[in-house]
């Protein structure tokens, strides 16, 4: 069978994310079938383009990747769902092909979303699962009863609830293919391309996904196997690696063990990660620069013990300051990311963080100003229990948190931030917005490589 895999995210602000998913999809379907991957950056906006693209092919089954549903910034807020829909019509013009939707977006949102755009097929979670599903309709299979994946032709709406099926056991197989034609178009766009390390996410965050999608228990990735891809991604043009798990550092050893194989493959090209601002062992940041390591993305969230315990995370102010100094003295750039105006935070806890803000020296500082709501999340819970929602549909378009406490409504929130970084160049709201996001394709265009946000320390 021909199986045409889409990359449909075009959210490329602060930059373009190469999409990793579709490899590991790809890696897990046999080699009988013929599949190709259309990245529909290199296409924009061109309709013929993309129904040119799928007549020439002729593909039995169109898988599309959905990463994102929203931008999740409340600053600039910006809905995808009809784009989707609109993505969907136009393949149905040229195509009868059963067309299937998968990626952390759809995982977020199966039902509401394959009924909202007429999608056939859905797979929930990892999107290796594909597999079992051409399969089944290769050999004219029921469907109804494969993990981890839900059709439009049964009747959902009646249907028990969904549930994400066990993560799989087996090891990830990701096929990267360093002369597929969209992997260029990243490597002219800044240089960056990512890695995996584990899959799973441990800490009880209560408005992440990550859970959800990935479930609790981390898989790890061995760390030999996490430098052979690395160097194959510096063999093929990468300037820098972008390693995409929730948190890098939520297995402290195996992060550690994935260091010293960067360092003994002799990785040459620099990389980051997202962190958890938990206070390190000694010498850990030390052994991330050693390996090449040269961003730190902070979690942090807020600077209050109140509000990071109402946010559930694992760490406190001081650990914050403690793994920002260790970072810093280890030569590395800092950044850290605030979520303002959630469950717990009032004007006092407000001002708590902004005066901390200003004891974390040589850093950027990225806030969001009120907190995305999604199902299956804590903070889904208590939005729905004060009554601030009432089910999953309508958070297909975006719907931030308002905190119970009338000091911290979103919008005094955004307004108190942005008066406070009037001037500063090194305190971003949201992502940065169209702005930042031309001033980046500039120093791309240029040469530059990387997150960039390093030019704005002070």
């Amino acid at each position: 069978m021909k199986i045409l895999l889409i990359s449909a995210n075009r959210l490329l602000e602060p930059y373009p994310v190469y999409p990793l998913g579709l490899d590991y999809v790809a890696g897990a379907i046999p080699d009988r079938h013929e599949v190709r991957l259309l990245d529909l950056n290199l296409i924009a906006n061109n309709d013929d383009a993309l129904e040119n693209a799928i007549t020439e092919f002729a593909p039995g089954l169109i898988g599309i990747s959905v990463r994102n549903i929203d931008n999740t910034d409340n600053s600039a807020s910006q809905g995808f769902m009809g784009y989707y829909k609109d993505l969907i019509k136009s393949i149905k013009k040229v195509a009868a092909s059963p067309i299937v939707l998968g990626g952390s977006g759809f995982t977020i949102f199966p039902r509401e979303m394959l009924h909202a755009v007429g999608a056939d097929y859905g797979i929930i979670g990892e999107g290796e699962r594909l597999a079992a599903l051409v399969d089944a309709i290769e050999n004219n299979r029921n469907t109804a009863n494969l993990p981890g994946t839900i059709a439009r032709a049964y009747d959902l709406e009646t249907s028990a609830s969904i549930h994400i099926p066990p993560p799989l056991d087996a090891g990830f197989t990701r096929q990267f293919r360093p002369d597929a034609s969209h992997v260029d178009f990243y490597l002219k766009k800044g240089g960056m391309l990512n890695l995996q390390t584990k899959r799973g996410c441990p800490f009880r965050c209560i408005y992440c996904t990550y859970p959800h999608i990935e479930g609790r228990k981390m898989r790890l990735i061995p760390a030999d196997e996490i430098a052979d891809t690395a160097k194959g991604l510096e063999d093929a043009g990468a300037k820098y690696i972008f390693i995409s798990d929730s948190a890098f550092n939520a297995d402290t050893d195996h992060s550690m063990e994935v260091a010293e194989a960067f360092i003994k493959k002799g990785i040459s090209i620099p990389w980051g990660a997202f962190f958890a601002p938990i206070s390190p062992r000694a010498g850990y940041f030390r052994l991330m620069k050693e390996a090449g390591c040269t961003h730190i993305e902070f979690g942090t969230e807020a600077l209050s013990n109140q509000v990071l315990k109402a946010y559930g995370k694992p760490f406190s102010v001081d650990d914050v300051f403690a793994a920002h100094a260790d970072a810093v003295d280890a030569g590395l750039f800092a950044a850290h990311y605030f979520l303002l105006g959630g469950p717990g935070e009032n004007l006092s806890t407000l001002q708590e963080t902004l005066s901390n803000v200003d004891k974390l020296h040589k850093t950027v500082l990225f806030f969001f100003c009120g907190m995305r709501i999604y199902p299956n999340t804590e903070l889904y819970n208590i939005a729905l229990g004060q009554g601030l929602i009432s089910g999953p549909v309508e958070l297909l378009e975006p719907v931030f948190y308002t905190s119970s406490d009338p000091a911290s409504d979103p919008g005094d929130v955004l307004e108190t931030v942005r008066n406070k970084a009037a001037g500063r160049s090194n305190w971003v709201i949201g992502a940065g917005g169209e702005e930042t996001g031309k001033i980046i394709k500039r120093m791309h265009a240029r040469g530059f490589s990387g997150p960039l946000w390093e030019y704005l320390i002070a």
